[in-house]
């Protein structure tokens, strides 16, 4: 899918925003925080580069005017058009792929002995790479021939590769090359050629913005609200994939977290909680501005009288990141402390996401609290969700900085949330914090809540007040403005842009032309090379 608007005036600032599987398809806080900005800046030239999963999501938010482009990515859409090289071509694609994928499994120049550096230098050289074939058209045929399939698992099976023994099967290979074909595919966008990039997380999103950087100069910004690295080894953790399909997939992810980290030249995460991870993995502290989200404490007032019944309540999209069954069972000891408790559960449930709504019901029956624990469902005005709890929990394994939970304290809530991401910086001291994933320390925090009016109204009235002073949308958005102006007034030019190493550049040549470079002298041809 693709929106072209009216051309803006000539010496607008103009931003494309990179986002990956929320604004505008999707409900949820980061897409909550790009509406913001786009809202909030009516003078700045939007443009739009949305990594979806087929390309046919319908708009859940309706982009403003001065958004004067919206090009929809499909990862998982119909196969890419194309046809692989022959020859010559594709036995240099399959050098560049092997040097990929020996990088993707740490092995750097595959003698067992390379350095961090090199791998990352060579995984450079094969994203790149393997990015004018997507500009050619050829990358995902060429990632389908039997050659590459063979080369997969040529280098699993290398005896310095450490997933040699898991005994890697045809299968594994198949599998891995489709996981990897679908998500290379946002290399085949056009990336923007003037302005800044903004990447709203890390993964797939950045991969347009990297190419940007590489090919025009273009700066790359980028805000982690998740760590979005983190969270992969959690899914991945708990996938159904085997140890060398895993191996494969997180080296990429970790390896594109890295180039990201290198290439950005600006990274604002929304907590301290995720700059300890950018500079864990490798960025320079003066390439990081913590940037809170925040909200307009006008639109989310407090939120009135209690409900006369003790109620919990919780807001977000069913996802087994927000682990609802921890809470289910956090509720189910309050309730035998507590008999006439309720827990309340606002949110809808994407696609993909039935059977874990699912499962969470059955555990509620389960428990034999079914019938106190009520599936609410996407709210119109999420201040009534808000209003509907005596307690506001938040359960996830993984968050940002969640907007869930500064605006239930804008609305003058209790708050009980696990200490993960950027949480405690949010609460400070008005709410309680507890360990992920441990339902009888959830209960309690609960129950002391609870059995505490006087309480809750104290730290209800503290998170307000904190909100206010720290948290306000005005800060978030003067200071995106401040960077975006200030990006694209040092924007690099293309010949000034940090480029890889590249072995088979041609001296003198422009480093930005899309040409497909020729082998190195010596490199083994491997069997099938000459399909």
């Amino acid at each position: 899918m693709e929106v072209i608007r009216d051309t803006p005036p000539f010496g607008t600032t103009r931003v494309t925003m990179l986002t990956e599987g929320t604004y505008p398809h999707s409900h949820g806080g980061v897409s909550v925080w790009c509406d913001q900005l786009l809202q909030g800046m009516p003078d700045i030239d939007f443009r739009i580069l949305a990594v979806t999963s087929d390309g046919r999501e319908p708009l859940t938010w309706k982009p403003p005017s001065h958004v004067s482009s919206l090009v929809s990515i499909p990862t998982w859409g119909p196969t890419p058009a194309g046809r692989a090289p022959r020859g010559r071509r594709l036995r240099t694609f399959l050098d560049t792929y092997e040097t990929f994928l020996l990088a993707l499994l740490g092995e750097g120049d595959g003698s067992g002995t390379g350095s961090d550096a090199t791998v990352r230098r060579h995984f450079a050289e094969g994203l790149y790479g393997l990015a004018a074939r997507a500009r050619h058209g050829e990358l995902t045929a060429s990632l389908r021939t039997e050659a590459a399939v063979r080369t997969l698992c040529a280098v699993w099976n290398r005896p310095q590769v450490a997933a040699r023994a898991a005994r890697p099967t045809m299968h594994d290979a198949l599998t891995a090359t489709d996981l990897l074909e679908h998500a290379l595919r946002p290399l085949a966008a056009a990336p923007p050629r003037d302005g800044v990039a903004h990447a709203v997380s890390g993964g797939l999103a950045t991969l347009p913005g990297l190419l940007a950087h590489h090919l025009h100069g273009t700066p790359l910004l980028l805000t982690e609200h998740g760590v979005y690295l983190r969270e992969r080894y959690l899914g991945y953790r708990s996938g159904g994939h085997s140890w060398p399909v895993k191996a494969l997939l997180l080296g990429f992810f970790r390896l594109l977290a890295q180039e990201s980290y290198a290439r950005a030249a600006l990274i604002t995460p929304g907590s301290h909680y995720n700059r300890k991870w950018e500079e864990r993995g490798g960025t320079p502290p003066d390439k990081i501005r913590t940037v809170y989200n925040g909200v307009d404490p006008a639109v989310f007032p407090p939120a009135g009288p209690e409900p006369e019944t003790p109620t919990l309540a919780w807001a977000g999209r069913i996802d087994p990141i927000k682990d609802l069954e921890t809470l289910i069972r956090a509720f189910a000891s309050v309730r035998r402390e507590i008999p006439q408790a309720r827990l309340r559960l606002f949110g809808g449930t994407p696609h993909g996401g039935e059977a874990y709504r699912e499962r969470c019901q059955a555990l509620a029956q389960e428990l034999g609290i079914a019938d106190a624990v009520a599936f609410e469902g996407r709210v119109e005005d999420i201040r009534d969700a808000y209003a509907a709890g005596n307690v506001v929990m938040l359960s996830s394994i993984s968050e940002g900085f969640p907007f869930t939970l500064i605006e239930a304290m804008s609305c003058g809530r209790a708050t009980v949330s696990t200490d993960v991401g950027g949480v405690r910086e949010a609460v400070g001291e008005t709410g309680l914090v507890v360990p992920p994933r441990e339902p009888e320390a959830m209960a309690r925090a609960a129950l002391e809540l609870l059995r505490d009016p006087p309480r809750r109204t104290r730290m209800g009235e503290a998170a307000r007040l904190r909100v206010i002073e720290q948290f306000t949308l005005r800060h978030t958005i003067d200071s995106f403005r401040e960077i975006y102006g200030s990006l694209a007034a040092g924007r690099r030019s293309p010949r000034e842009a940090v480029q890889p190493a590249d072995p088979w550049a041609v001296p003198g040549a422009d480093p930005r032309a899309e040409q497909w470079p020729q082998a190195p002298a010596g490199r083994a041809q491997r069997a099938g090379g000459d399909r």
